[in-house]
């Protein structure tokens, strides 16, 4: 088996990873969906890049908005 294989299999790096994928994906899906990004909102759920284009997505194509609550 070879190295790669070796370490996506080891839960020691798996559960980090997930972790980490699951809390970019949830700030950006709350994100596209309070501001009305259907586009975005579907593309973030469906597409899994452990958390790179919810990064990409957060840094340049969010619109900035002040929280109101």
């Amino acid at each position: 088996m070879n190295d790669l294989a070796q370490a996506i299999n080891d839960p020691w790096v798996l559960i980090p990873l997930v972790l980490w994928s699951v809390v970019w994906k949830g700030f950006a899906l709350w994100h596209s969906a309070r501001n009305d990004q259907r586009g975005w909102f579907v593309a973030l759920l469906v597409i899994n890049t452990v958390g790179l284009l919810e990064i990409i997505y957060l840094s340049f194509f969010r619109r900035k908005t002040r929280i109101r609550f």
